[in-house]
């Protein structure tokens, strides 16, 4: 592990460099080499991956698939199948899948001495789409119970209810953000005590007009005095033809305005790049960032040369004025 850091940390310095020129003017495409993933063994296939650190030690990964797919690791390094959240099925969600087992995007926390998890069920380009909620007291196979749904979209929405993210504030609030494409990212408030919506509200924080209005797989992380979105914008699933990017917005406030590092709001499409394309990393996108004992770790998926989506993970560090840069 520490030579694996030796050699991101080294990398980080050209990720400085590249934010540096950004400010100059020269878009982050142009002017980074951004950093290859870090080693990663084992069952390394992944689609949508999102971690968390269990209270005893090692991380439970969950993944876009059927019954929600599973693994372990004892380092972050080394990862091993874990089975299916919900190896005999979800019928709950047959409505929204077309009756597939494929669940996606889950988002994987731990809460109050239990994993919960929010993902969505859907159908690729449909906005009939819904978000549900389970727990786990170990987030172990088949121990998952279905909460019920939290928010649904339909085929009339403006908006898509998928790709969901909890973050929970440092004075305890509960907020879920989610969306994809159409009129872009959205944040509702959640109980705590049930995991449910608070209240009827929706907030609008991030939205793109230019190709396809494409953003999507918010993550929200608190960090210093700011809340950042990190998004993915552009296009997903088309294995090393994929142009997803990572891309990320800061505010004050949770529920927003949040604007990217020239100080254009991310719902006029704002966003600063801070990962993309580079040598034979295709695509990386759908982000999900956590702090851990050594550093704050970026978490995302990524194409290879034949197609395949592997498990991206590196570090974050923090510039001198506070914006995220990938090492």
């Amino acid at each position: 592990m520490k030579s694996r850091f030796r050699k991101l940390l080294l990398a980080g310095v050209t990720g400085v460099l590249a934010l540096a020129a950004g400010t100059y003017g020269v878009r982050g495409a142009e002017a980074a080499t951004y950093p290859d993933p870090g080693v990663v063994t084992g069952s390394t296939g992944a689609h949508d991956p999102t971690i968390v650190k269990k209270p005893g030690g090692g991380y439970i990964l969950a993944t876009t698939g059927d019954g929600i797919t599973l693994k372990t690791s004892p380092d972050r390094t080394r990862f091993t199948d874990a089975g299916k959240a919900f190896p005999s099925g979800t019928p709950w969600a047959n409505a929204y899948t077309g009756g597939s087992a494929n669940l996606w995007a889950p988002d994987i926390s731990y809460q109050g001495g239990k994993y919960l998890m929010y993902y969505a069920a859907s159908t690729f380009g449909s906005s009939k789409s819904a978000i549900f909620l389970a727990g786990s007291t170990t987030g172990a196979a088949g121990t998952w119970t279905d909460y019920g749904k939290i928010i649904e979209s339909t085929a009339g929405s403006n908006w898509n209810a998928i790709d969901p993210n909890l973050t929970v504030t440092p004075s305890g609030e509960w907020w879920l953000t989610f969306g994809s494409f159409w009129s872009g990212l959205k944040m509702i408030k959640i109980n705590p005590s049930t995991g449910k919506r608070a209240d009827s509200a929706m907030h609008n924080i991030a939205e793109r007009s230019v190709n396809s209005k494409s953003v999507e797989a918010p993550f929200v992380f608190h960090h210093g005095g700011y809340y950042y979105l990190f998004m993915s914008f552009d296009f997903c699933c088309r294995g090393a033809s994929s142009t997803y990017r990572v891309m990320v917005a800061r505010s004050a406030s949770i529920t927003g305005p949040y604007r990217d590092r020239a100080g254009t709001l991310a719902t006029a499409g704002g966003g600063t790049e801070i990962l993309a394309t580079h040598g034979s990393v295709y695509g990386p996108g759908h982000p999900a960032v956590f702090t851990d004992s050594d550093a704050d770790v970026l978490v995302y998926h990524y194409y290879t040369s034949a197609g395949d989506a592997r498990l991206g993970i590196n570090l974050i560090g923090w510039d001198s004025s506070a914006w995220p840069y990938v090492y």
